[in-house]
């Protein structure tokens, strides 16, 4: 984790737990310089540990879905991006949930709860009654957006692979309902980047692509 992260983590967390933790300003440390790194926790890990591997995986969700909203300029749009950029806030609280192992400052970090995922299966459902229904597998392809939404739901789903290795790895006595509710964030979160992918496509008037069995 990058210490310019780590700054945006803590400074998200309670004020009682920011007195306990040292802020770094600076963008590069040299510490990471071995291959190991700090937790949310202080915990110092390899950076090929699973956890890291998990939220860096968010990370880069997260990222995807941001060069979606930097491609949404026209105002039609303004509803798509207030969702994109509200599930990015909620990546970031995913994100710091993963990158902390003790249980005791998990309870002091933003929590994610029920409301986020019927956010999401609220969007599905709208877009869902507009759009022709679906027969067939359809190739991940079409407008650009489509395209690029199709790349965040496989990064997406890569990232539930990989919490989901991190729970079964995890004593369970250890493992936070918050993490089991982020992994349900995640599923639930493809199947929107799924149905937005081929909401793109429908809104600029391009059919779907079937797969073609041999």
């Amino acid at each position: 984790m990058t210490d310019s992260l780590r700054f945006d983590i803590i400074m998200h967390l309670t004020e009682g737990l920011r007195q306990e933790l040292t802020i770094y300003m600076k963008i590069y440390t040299k510490t990471g310089d071995q291959g190991q790194t700090k937790l949310v926790d202080g915990t110092v890990v390899s950076k090929g540990n699973l956890r890291v591997d998990a939220y860096g995986t968010v990370d880069e969700l997260n990222a995807n879905l941001g060069l979606i909203v930097s491609m949404l300029q026209e105002s039609n749009y303004d509803a798509i991006k207030k969702q994109l950029t509200q599930i990015q806030n909620d990546l970031f609280v995913i994100g710091s949930l993963l990158a902390t192992a003790k249980t005791d400052v998990i309870i002091k970090l933003p929590h994610l709860s029920s409301d986020d995922i019927n956010y999401l299966e609220t969007a599905i459902d709208k877009m869902t009654a507009e759009l022709p229904q679906l027969r067939e597998f359809i190739l991940p392809t079409g407008h650009i957006l489509a395209s690029q939404t199709h790349i965040a739901r496989t990064v997406c789903r890569r990232s539930e692979r990989i919490t989901t290795d991190l729970m079964t790895h995890t004593d369970q006595n250890d493992l936070h309902p918050q993490i089991s509710l982020s992994l349900q964030y995640l599923n639930r979160l493809s199947d929107y980047l799924f149905t937005l992918a081929r909401y793109f496509n429908f809104i600029h008037q391009i059919q779907d692509t079937p797969w073609t069995k041999k």
